[in-house]
């Protein structure tokens, strides 16, 4: 006879071997353990968030997933409106345009001597190789718009990638930025210079250009982009500077309340999943657990949350092929293009 205990409730389920689709391989996962039950789980919060009316959905994006063969996965998420905001590393939004120029990266090893590679100006990723020339092309591209622009006025990164990904669009060079002109997604780059932007602009300002970036402006909009909206969720790829910048916009909600005299107003993330390889015993932010969020007020106290212990370049296309064969489509995605008003 089966006793009655609380915590023996939800049944695991075994998982057997049948005819499915990625779909239903999430869902089924979704009922196991370990990081299969956590990857199930996050592609079942994901499905909410999706289908959540009223809804504002951040992407942070750190790290340099387009040398490993990803930036198709986040410009189709953004090309579909899963995603409303982009917050990007500068090497995401830089290097998916060495491939969109028509160059290569290379499977590569990292049991190779470096040293031979630099002597070959080959850079290496990892398991990834590039060519260190066509990479500088990549960067002469940028500093050919940095001297395009007037001079003397300041931009957020939002704007300032805004008008780079209109200039993308029109050389025909399909890439995240210009995706995301063409479906209003504002992308913010909060660190923007630590990538091939900044040395694109330090050549431009050798040769008399100078872009200014103002990032209290940047942050401010984002900030605002938040204001409207009647929930906020999160998709963070990684951790870094793109998820402590997400946060960070939650944060400011309840400072600026304050400001107005509102006391103990919060907005935090109702839906929110992460796919980190980072820990949170370190005490870093990019392994700190969405409960610890909570803490903050960055992350809702009930929200539907969760953080999936695995590398990107695996959780991250078979999430993306899932909602592709479902067909999963977007609930009423926001209008953001008034953040492009003032450099339209």
């Amino acid at each position: 006879m089966r006793r009655s205990n609380p915590y023996l409730v939800e049944e695991l389920r075994s998982f057997d071997l049948r005819g499915r689709g990625v779909h239903d391989l999430l869902v089924d996962m979704a009922d196991t353990a370990f990081q299969g039950r956590a990857l199930g789980e996050a592609y079942g919060v994901l499905l909410d968030m999706l289908g959540e009316e009223g809804n504002l959905i951040f992407m942070g994006l750190a790290g340099s997933l387009a040398t490993a063969g990803m930036w198709k996965v986040v410009k189709w998420f953004v090309e579909e409106r899963f995603v409303d905001v982009l917050v990007s590393t500068g090497a995401n939004i830089s290097e998916d345009l060495l491939e969109a120029m028509g160059f290569k990266y290379y499977k590569g090893s990292p049991n190779v001597s470096d040293e031979e590679l630099l002597k070959h100006k080959v850079d290496r990723f990892y398991d990834v190789f590039a060519d260190e020339l066509e990479y500088r092309e990549m960067e002469g591209l940028i500093k050919e718009f940095i001297k395009s622009l007037p001079k003397g006025r300041a931009y957020s990164t939002a704007e300032f990638l805004h008008l780079f990904g209109k200039h993308l669009d029109e050389l025909g060079i399909d890439c995240i930025v210009s995706a995301a002109y063409r479906a209003g997604v504002p992308v913010f780059s909060p660190a923007l210079v630590d990538s091939g932007y900044g040395i694109a602009a330090i050549l431009a300002l050798s040769e008399g250009h100078h872009v200014v970036l103002d990032m209290v402006k940047d942050f401010n909009q984002i900030i605002q982009v938040a204001s409207g909206p009647r929930n906020l969720s999160a998709i963070y790829v990684g951790g870094g500077v793109p998820k402590d910048y997400v946060n960070l916009v939650t944060v400011a909600q309840t400072l600026l309340a304050e400001a107005r005299g509102i006391e103990d107003y919060y907005k935090p993330l109702k839906y929110v999943i992460q796919i980190t390889t980072d820990a949170p015993q370190w005490g870093g932010l990019s392994g700190a657990t969405l409960e610890e969020a909570v803490s903050w007020g960055k992350v809702h106290p009930r929200a539907s949350k969760r953080v999936v212990y695995c590398d990107a370049t695996i959780a991250l296309p078979i999430i993306a092929q899932a909602l592709y064969e479902r067909g999963v489509k977007r609930v009423d995605p926001p209008d953001l293009t008034w953040v492009f008003e003032e450099v339209a």
